[in-house]
């Protein structure tokens, strides 16, 4: 199948081009990536290319911009394997008039952009559909460097390095979509819908709730045009939201594929994840009818302690109804993903994994339960971003103490690697000083073991990364002003260490 695009294409003689750090197979199932992409094909004016890590042809003499999206922690290296084989230097106060404006977007960038201010021009902070357009409105003039990076921070949500900024965010006013279908892509010829954006839980942990707060859901017509419009294309449809659940017609959005497939209509349908205290039987029925034989929720912490404390408000009850639930309307797999290394965590705590996992098996026969366990990233800009990150030693001691009480329940376990999660943690709470390692690091082909000589060699301190910070003292992404603000995480922070003291 050939790919599809949804959208007419305009050109320009402004010659901007979009890189993903990863191959491009993830790039296209990757929708905000896909999105600003399409925004940029369909600007009059505008000339847009998409580039990869597999994939860089690209002639750096004819190209203006350069803007990449970054999701993940250890993208950085793929952003300097892109420059490196565009011969392109990786710092910008390296690079002259002749070379591309060098720019980025994303939750990474969103979240702590400090660590990569020295490789970029500009980066885009929050919500980036409407300032991505006024980016290249501005592009488009060609400006000098200089003069162009003073009229950039004019628009909210665009960061030049040193600078204060404020985070953008958006109503959704538009149902975001997949803009090309393709068989290449890591979901292969899937239609992918934004149907809601944030979380209103507010784990203490977690990210993707706080920087994308307020919770925000999308028209309910709109989706199902949205619906609609993909299976004109393809039978994949999959939906997209941290808190699907949460959306208030989420029930009736379901119904109507439910009867879709009822009447004759072949749909393949997926979701991201199901809250664990909002499954019901008509979900997951719709889900099965759609041909997905595996869901996944997320418990974080067996122990309801362990729960209270980190802000997920879902009790053992509900635990245990969502897998019952699971098992009676036809799913034949489950993953409960999980965490180890909350702050204030016990042994205890880690033993609670395996009663409840028993208790699982034993009432549910018929269903493959599987346990996914991370391991706890003290994240910027949550109620935990002053915490400690537990010992790589304790972590792996837990693992392994898991790994065998499960296999004896005859539960399948998965960890992330604890070391990984360690340099991570570097990475997330990092300043500007770090760039440098990264790019050493990046020549050492980014291996485990070229962290902690790098570092060592450079003498770059990480202690306060993975230490934990004080809270009287500045951080160093306080120079994003967002809703919640510093202040709130902080008394968000304080109550829940009380709670847990009680």
């Amino acid at each position: 199948m050939a790919d599809i695009k949804l959208y007419s294409s305009y050109s320009g003689d402004y010659n901007l081009v979009l890189a993903y750090p990863a191959q491009e197979s993830f790039a296209l199932s990757s929708l905000g990536y896909m999105w600003l992409f399409m925004l940029a094909d369909m600007t009059d004016g505008i000339n847009a290319k998409r580039i990869s890590t597999d994939n860089t042809s690209c002639d750096c003499n004819k190209t203006d911009a350069l803007a990449f999206s970054i999701s993940f922690d250890f993208d950085y290296n793929g952003v300097l394997k892109i420059l490196d084989k565009l011969k392109i230097p990786f710092f910008k106060d390296e690079r002259n008039e002749n070379h591309p404006l060098i720019f980025a977007g994303g939750p990474v960038i969103t979240t702590n952009p400090r660590p990569y201010e020295k490789f970029f021009d500009f980066m885009l902070i929050g919500d980036g559909e409407n300032s991505f357009l006024e980016v290249l409105e501005v592009l488009k003039l060609k400006l000098p460097k200089q003069e162009l990076l003073q009229k950039l921070s004019e628009i909210e949500g665009v960061y030049i390095p040193h600078n204060k900024v404020v985070k953008r965010t958006e109503r959704l006013e538009n149902v975001i979509y997949t803009p090309i279908i393709s068989s290449n892509s890591y979901f292969k010829n899937t239609f992918i819908i934004e149907v809601s954006r944030g979380c209103t839980n507010r784990c203490a942990f977690c990210t993707a709730s706080y920087t994308n707060l307020p919770y925000r859901f999308n028209d309910f017509n709109k989706i199902i045009d949205a619906i609609e419009l993909g299976l004109k294309y393809t039978d994949n449809i999959a939906l997209l939201g941290a808190q699907l659940s949460a959306h208030p017609q989420f029930s009736e959005i379901m119904k109507y594929l439910h009867n879709k497939m009822q009447s004759g209509q072949n749909i393949n349908l997926s979701i991201s994840s199901l809250r664990t205290d909002a499954i019901n039987p008509d979900i997951v029925k719709t889900l099965v009818l759609g041909g997905q034989k595996h869901t996944t929720i997320a418990i974080e912490a067996a122990s309801e302690r362990l729960r209270r404390f980190i802000n997920k408000n879902i009790t053992e009850d509900q635990i245990i109804n969502a897998v019952k639930i699971a098992k009676e309307n036809g799913l034949k797999g489950l993953k409960i993903y999980s965490m180890i290394g909350i702050p204030n965590e016990n042994d205890n705590d880690i033993a609670e994994f395996l009663r409840l996992a028993k208790l699982l098996k034993e009432q549910n026969k018929g269903i493959n339960i599987e346990f996914s366990f991370s391991s706890f990233v003290p994240k910027p800009q949550t109620p935990f971003q002053w915490e400690k990150r537990e010992t790589t030693n304790t972590i792996e001691k837990r693992q392994h103490y898991l790994e065998k009480g499960l296999s004896k329940i005859g539960i399948e376990a998965k960890f992330s690697s604890a070391k990984w999660d360690f340099w991570q943690t570097v990475l997330s709470r990092a300043d500007e000083n770090i760039a440098s390692a990264l790019v050493e690091i990046y020549k050492n082909q980014g291996k485990l073991g070229s962290y902690k000589k790098v570092i060592k060699e450079l003498g770059i301190n990480i202690e306060k990364s993975i230490e934990g910070c004080n809270v009287n003292e500045s951080l160093p992404w306080d120079i994003i002003e967002s809703r919640p603000g510093k202040d709130y995480l902080f008394e968000e922070y304080q109550r829940l260490m009380k709670l847990i003291k009680k």
